[in-house]
């Protein structure tokens, strides 16, 4: 099977040696208002939705190439997603910095910045850009010392971060770096194959008072019901919602909203 992470992650360095910006980030962050709170979406009460804006994928191709951030993430608001997720890496999902910049300026729900983050310098440019909170895989940032400099630099700039683990190993990693919230990304990033009840299982093994999603895999009400009673705190969802060709309905029935219903009610 090819390794897709190896190779993402080289074409990531090779990116990140090239964009390095002559002028100071801070000052852009410094003009941003505070972060919504990412963390505290996921914290309220019942599973929420962390609605993802996705072009393609390296193991299934294009979902929405031409798919607009700012009118998707208007739509995923409508539909009761609690939070947004916008994938930023350009070669392998087709993403850019610029479609979390419209994302966020559509609706006033928090932004995940989902890409392959290796440097503190990246922090600082998802914060320039708005993002509410960030992502730090586990598999990406192996040595324990990057993954707690990544997550400090996130946490030193209001930034929540979403830690993604997706085995038993990673877990007790990413709780020793001090993670608040876990992802389990049911789709291994090696291979891209996924393992759908991968969530459930690993759900007993983090403490309490840590929020987890579950990630990847994931396209009918059963399965949210599911998770839902296996504690899970929140669901990331992408290629289902892009593929769906009505993101606001189909972020409702995720979620059992009957948005027909409420319409009448109002």
């Amino acid at each position: 099977m090819p390794a897709y992470l190896d190779e993402i992650l080289e074409a990531t360095r090779e990116r990140l040696g090239h964009r390095r910006r002559p002028y100071d980030l801070e000052r852009e962050i410094e003009e941003r208002e505070p972060p919504r709170g990412f963390l505290a979406a996921i914290r309220e009460p019942g599973i929420s939705l962390v609605a993802e804006v996705k072009r393609r994928s390296p193991s299934r191709g294009a979902i929405q190439e031409g798919a607009d951030p700012a009118g998707v993430a208007a739509a995923y608001e409508r539909g009761g997603a609690r939070a947004l997720s916008v994938l930023t890496e350009p070669y392998f999902f087709g993403g850019a910095i610029d479609d979390l910049v419209a994302a966020r300026a559509a609706c006033g729900l928090p932004v995940l910045r989902k890409d392959f983050l290796i440097d503190p310098y990246q922090m600082l440019e998802a914060r320039a850009a708005g993002a509410d909170a960030v992502l730090v895989i586990v598999a990406a940032a192996r040595e324990a010392s990057r993954r707690e400099d990544l997550i400090a630099a996130a946490r030193e700039l209001g930034l929540d971060v979403l830690v993604e683990v997706h085995d038993e190993r990673e877990v007790d990693q990413a709780i020793e770096s001090g993670a608040d919230l876990l992802g389990i990304n049911q789709r291994d990033l090696r291979t891209f194959e996924i393992d759908r009840g991968l969530a459930a299982r690993l759900r007993p093994q983090i403490p309490e008072g840590v929020a987890v999603i579950a990630e990847s895999g994931l396209s009918t009400r059963t399965e949210v019901e599911a998770l839902e009673r296996a504690g899970l705190d929140g669901i990331l969802v992408g290629e289902a919602l892009m593929r769906s060709g009505d993101p606001e309905q189909a972020a409702a029935e995720l979620l059992g909203r009957d948005l027909a219903g409420e319409g009448e009610q109002d």
